[in-house]
């Protein structure tokens, strides 16, 4: 089980030293239960207390790299059963499939829309993550011009998808040096891919028919220095993936079996419901999602599901408070004043866009808060406006002094123009508004 603070605290040295950068130790065992230090920063602990404190705080779901540089995302690395507890941190990647048996022109037309799609959502970039490349023949010729196909078009992360050692290291023999996932060792060839593994310095996929046998295999991989590895728990039944997934995530965060606090490897396709054992692997702790081709607009909802599952929903995501600029805006152009919670900005940013008006944004830090919650709480306040005009030099852009506020902001209006000496209008409570608001209201 994971110590709690006061747990880490009895085995500290309570020196009180600050030699690690907190205050106090009582201050670094809080941080250590939490994540957000490492035992080795504290330079007086024995090399026992080290590993205990290490071995129980470090993330039970480990964190694993497939890919490297740009070409890479990252798994793992969870800390709760639910993400109300506190979050969950490393969106599984979603890769894309093809077979040794495809003509190259085909292959690379899956790849480069793989490579080529981007969907904007709240300012952030939405994409698959990269492909999987399965082996169908069983010939290691094939196998190596199929992923010889898929570099010569894009660098993307990788997941090698074959058996057979022979044929998985001719595919290795391409693109090892990236660090593809390699999938999948069981109990027959694990010896093989595991040296694999350690040549080439790649995570390993391991899979067993059951999870007592995949805690055993676990193990053994990890004796044979495949340390970096992931749980393939795919079934034909979509229930029993469920299931075991669920209890793995279990195992896991309970510390209860170490041997299976790894991230989970789910292909789609085998289940014969794809796009539900994709949404399934989505919100039940996949971290390899394998799929077929994803039609653009299943697509659209898969990435926006995966965005709203891993966003942390104790930040909202925030934009940078200054100056903003819709179109063109000269001295003349209105200027609205707003908070820098992401979706608050964008929602404005683009009926501003739609309506014609060139526009200034004068966006606020509320700490992320919406507008009627900023209110609320006091985060918006005349002080902050005030002192945002002059931070952001709000006078020198304009002619005017005129500014808009949200319609949920209203009760401000007063002490803003007080404190600022701007004259103040009250725009509408709903973006959607903004058109018709201009047109009447703008001179």
């Amino acid at each position: 089980m994971a110590l709690k603070a006061l747990d880490i605290y009895k085995l500290l040295p309570k020196k009180n030293c600050k030699e690690c950068g907190e205050p106090t130790c009582l201050t670094f065992a809080m941080k250590l239960a939490s994540g957000k230090v490492k035992a080795e920063d504290c330079p007086h602990l024995d090399e026992k207390v080290r590993e205990l404190l290490g071995a129980s705080t470090r993330p039970p779901v480990q964190k694993v790299k497939i890919g490297v540089g740009e070409r890479s995302f990252t798994v793992g690395g969870e800390i709760v059963l639910f993400r109300h507890e506190k979050a969950f941190f490393h969106e599984p990647g979603i890769m894309t499939v093809v077979s040794d048996k495809m003509d190259a022109d085909t292959i690379q037309e899956i790849v480069a829309d793989v490579r080529d799609h981007l969907m904007v959502r709240i300012g952030l970039d939405l994409r698959m993550n990269g492909i999987a490349v399965c082996s169908e023949g069983g010939s290691p010729s094939a196998f190596g011009k199929a992923v010889e196909a898929v570099e010569a078009v894009a660098d993307l992360p990788e997941v090698l998808m074959a058996e057979d050692p022979a044929v998985q290291e001719a595919g290795l023999a391409v693109c090892g040096n990236f660090r593809p996932l390699i999938h999948a060792a069981s109990h027959d060839q694990y010896r093989e891919m595991c040296a694999l593994a350690v040549k080439y310095g790649c995570p390993l996929a391991i899979r067993a028919p059951d999870l007592g046998s995949l805690a055993r295999l676990s193990g053994l991989c990890a004796a044979g220095g495949a340390s970096h590895l992931v749980l393939d728990l795919t079934s034909a039944s979509l229930h029993e993936v469920l299931n075991s997934a669920t209890a793995v995530r279990q195992h896991a965060i309970s510390r209860t079996t170490p041997a299976l606090g790894y991230p989970i490897f789910i292909d789609t396709r085998a289940t014969g419901l794809p796009d539900a054992a994709l949404i399934c692997g989505v919100l039940k702790y996949g971290s390899v999602l394998v799929a077929d081709a994803v039609p653009k607009e299943s697509r659209k909802a898969f990435l926006v599901l995966r965005q709203n599952i891993y966003t942390d929903p104790q930040k909202p995501i925030q934009i940078t408070p200054g100056i903003y600029r819709v179109g063109n805006p000269g001295p003349g152009a209105p200027i609205f004043l707003t908070v820098n919670f992401s979706l608050t900005y964008f929602t404005l940013q683009g009926y501003l866009e739609a309506s014609g008006f060139d526009s200034l944004m004068l966006i606020v830090d509320t700490e992320g808060l919406s507008v009627l919650t900023a209110v609320a709480a006091g985060k918006l306040s005349e002080t902050l406006v005030r002192d945002s005009l002059k931070q952001f030099g709000v006078p020198d852009l304009v002619s005017h002094k005129t500014l808009i506020i949200p319609g949920y902001a209203a009760p401000l209006s007063g002490r803003i123009e007080d404190e600022t000496g701007w004259k103040v209008l009250v725009g509408p409570r709903d973006a959607a508004d903004v058109a018709e608001f201009l047109e009447k209201e703008w001179t």
